[in-house]
């Protein structure tokens, strides 16, 4: 077995996101939660460690990626992809430009870019700046993010206040013309001094064109939309095999549940189109958790007797909209709030789990982070794709369990509905 790519994400769904975008063009792939001990799993492609990383402090995002480089390193893999979100998530501070810094000097590379573009997911980079939708960045739900709210759309401007090193642009004129002349200008570029490009990219067939042209760099920092262009590369080289069938899973039967952390735009509709369908939810208050009330408890005794009736899965959820969210934060502060909801809802999916239930939907990347992590789960399967960005996975070793971790801004209205038809 050769061990094509190596990534690091910086969150729990993001991983998931970039392992299912890796497996639709035709890569075996696994997902391992945090930097693993021991040898890689046999027969796959590609590697993605997830790290919880996205809100830590730079220099513990640095140093555990850097971690995580160092066992794909020696695992063998060929190239490097570090993966954040399609919006950027960051702060000034990092920690995108730290993480990238250490990871190049790492690997003793003077050059990679910047492209968080997911047009399929209405992300797109046009002239620098990065478009939700119709709307820019900064005029998207995430101007009210709790944890990293986005309120400057130009990238260059963004990852320049993180980074030493010159940020440059290879804009849309540029990605138009193709793979060539991409890598023309990468090569001007860095004659120029530029050691990371923001790259423009409004479509799918952008992403193939930037694909094309990164064969030959060490690392590449992207969103996940970037996966869909670099497997290419490995298949004219006669490195993939393309009679593997890249998102199989056999899939452990049991009862059903979803637990919703996110307060995106996206999952608050998606948590009102479940419970409008009358379909059955259950709130956490972090109010009432703050006040001794254990709703952990209720929770579970409230889900029981429904983790086997028609009228679809329980949902236990943390969402709620901007206001609410930071109404509690005033309250209890933001590290307090997020840690008890995390806590909570980890300690809920392991008692559902207790109680029979073997295929999970978890909304959230803090949330699915604390999920796995409490659930012991140290690696996942990758398999077929519910909606873009979002695949479901089974667990590598340990209880069998089928698991969807969402982004909490991506899916559509029904996704909490619809996810369990994939799975048939």
């Amino acid at each position: 077995m050769t061990l094509l790519l190596g990534c690091i994400a910086d969150d729990f769904t993001g991983a998931t996101d970039l392992a299912g975008m890796l497996v639709r063009a035709g890569m075996r792939t696994v997902q391992m939660i945090g930097v693993p001990v021991g040898p890689p799993p046999q027969d796959v492609d590609a590697i993605v460690i997830a790290l919880k990383s996205r809100t830590t402090l730079p220099q513990e995002a640095v140093q555990e990626s850097l971690s995580a480089l160092s066992w794909l390193h020696d695992a063998g893999c060929r190239q490097f992809y570090f993966k954040y979100c399609s919006t950027f998530d960051s702060t000034d501070q990092g920690n995108i430009g730290p993480v990238t810094d250490a990871l190049m000097n790492a690997l003793g590379t003077d050059f990679t870019i910047a492209c968080p573009a997911f047009p399929e997911n209405k992300r797109t980079v046009f002239k620098g700046y990065l478009f939700v939708g119709d709307e820019l960045l900064s005029e998207s739900g995430m101007r009210n993010h709790p944890l990293t709210p986005m309120t400057d759309p130009n990238l260059m401007r963004v990852l320049q206040r993180q980074t030493s090193r010159k940020v440059g642009l290879i804009d849309h004129d540029v990605v138009a013309r193709g793979g060539a002349a991409i890598t023309a200008r990468i090569a001007s570029m860095k004659s120029e001094g530029v050691q990371i490009a923001i790259v423009d990219a409004v479509s799918n067939d952008d992403l193939m064109c930037i694909g094309e042209a990164l064969a030959d760099l060490p690392l590449v920092t992207a969103g996940s939309g970037i996966a869909l262009g670099l497997p290419q590369n490995f298949r004219r080289a006669g490195l993939l095999d393309d009679g593997a069938v890249a998102d199989k899973l056999d899939v452990p039967q049991g009862a059903r549940a979803v637990i919703s952390g996110s307060c995106s735009v996206a999952t608050n509709a998606q948590v009102a189109h479940f419970i409008a369908s009358g379909r059955p939810g259950f709130a956490i208050d972090p109010l009432r958790l703050a006040d001794g009330e254990d709703l952990i408890g209720k929770a579970l005794a409230w889900a029981e007797p429904r983790l086997a009736n028609a009228d679809g899965p329980p949902l236990i959820y943390a969402t709620a909209a901007p206001e609410a969210v930071k109404t509690v934060q005033a309250r209890l502060g933001v590290e307090r709030a997020g840690h008890l909801v995390e806590e909570a809802l980890a300690a809920i999916a392991c008692g559902l789990v207790e109680r029979g239930v073997r295929q999970m939907l978890v909304a959230g990347g803090e949330t699915s982070g604390a999920v796995v992590k409490a659930l012991g789960v140290t690696g996942l399967h990758i398999g077929p794709q519910i909606d873009p960005g979002v695949p479901w996975t089974t667990t590598l070793g340990g209880k069998p369990l089928a698991l969807a971790l969402k982004s909490g801004n991506f899916g559509s209205v029904d996704f909490f509905t619809k996810a369990w038809s994939v799975l048939q």
